[in-house]
């Protein structure tokens, strides 16, 4: 099968999950030129459609397609939430053995997430109007012949690093103008909540990054959005963010810089890291008194009984 005849076909899908994902990865074998999990592995010993597992919640479930040490795969119907595929893989992943990379599809769109220890989670995404493209193809013949050839880079510590210096260039901005080191450590740390939040999808569509975006690298603009969201936090309000509560909604004035530096800061993966407030803050500490007691972002949140999430900042 080509790459093109495999887009036609799947182009015209309107089948179900259940009815269609089988056959979609029996064709992506003869696309990518991989063993079929029944001629490989006749007794579904470690490739295999609908393989059983226990879930971290203590349920039954099936995995969609397994091959041990490669991935998990999960499917779901066309246009459907690929999200709460990848959470239903995350609950499978310690009963699959911990696979490399955790792949969710409906048979357009497919989202491989790398799932190595002790790295940076990175994903892979692209759907059928690209899939020809050779970069596309070698990703997903990865995950049959070479899933290390997808490993990330960075790792934690890469991560925890460029956080600490790009929130030290905003402490550092922000005590050139004057802005007092307790308000500052605040107004950081719920800066740092933000991108946590949207992380792990609290924070809904990308709502943070959006907001950096919009503000058009104007300061007015970014102060204004901030504080308009930190107020929807607190309160409730239009940015749909009802669910959380931040004690304070002050923003500080904010410098032609700090959109650029926010937004990088954004783009890390903050729900694979543990990154230490006062690491982040060092140029903080510089000028306030006792400013260094260890933090970790975790301690920004706690989850109550009615699955609320508060900020104490």
């Amino acid at each position: 099968m080509t790459p093109q005849e495999f887009i036609a076909k799947w182009k015209k899908n309107e089948r179900s999950e259940r009815s269609a994902c089988q056959e979609h990865f029996l064709d992506l074998c003869e696309l990518l030129g991989q063993p079929k999990p029944a001629e490989a592995d006749p007794e579904g010993a470690w490739y295999t459609f609908e393989r059983g597992v226990n879930k971290t919640d203590g349920r039954k479930g099936w995995a969609d397609v397994w091959m041990k040490d490669h991935f998990g795969w999960e499917y779901k119907g066309i246009h459907k939430d690929l999200a709460a595929a990848y959470d239903q893989l995350l609950l499978y992943r310690e009963d699959l053995g911990n696979p490399p990379l955790l792949v969710v599809c409906d048979m357009d769109r497919f989202k491989i997430h790398t799932n190595f220890t002790s790295t940076i989670k990175k994903v892979y995404e692209f759907d059928l109007d690209v899939l020809d493209q050779q970069e596309n193809l070698d990703v997903l013949r990865k995950l049959f012949t070479e899933p290390l050839a997808l490993k990330p880079g960075q790792t934690s510590e890469n991560i925890t690093q460029q956080a600490a210096e790009l929130f030290g260039q905003l402490a550092d901005g922000m005590r050139i103008r004057g802005i007092v080191a307790e308000d500052a450590a605040h107004f950081l740390m719920k800066l740092m909540f933000c991108m946590f939040a949207e992380d792990i999808r609290l924070l809904p569509n990308k709502l943070f990054s959006k907001l950096l975006e919009n503000s058009k690298d104007n300061p007015e603009r970014l102060s204004k959005f901030l504080t308009d969201l930190f107020e929807a936090m607190s309160k409730g309000g239009f940015f749909g963010a009802d669910e959380f509560c931040i004690s304070t909604v002050d923003c500080s004035p904010m410098s032609l810089s700090s959109n650029s530096i926010l937004k990088k800061l954004a783009r890390l993966f903050w729900s694979t890291t543990s990154i230490g407030v006062p690491s982040s803050l060092q140029s903080l500490a510089r000028y306030s008194n006792g400013l260094s007691t260890p933090l970790s972002v975790h301690k920004l949140v706690r989850i109550t009984q009615a699955g609320k999430i508060f900020s104490h900042y």
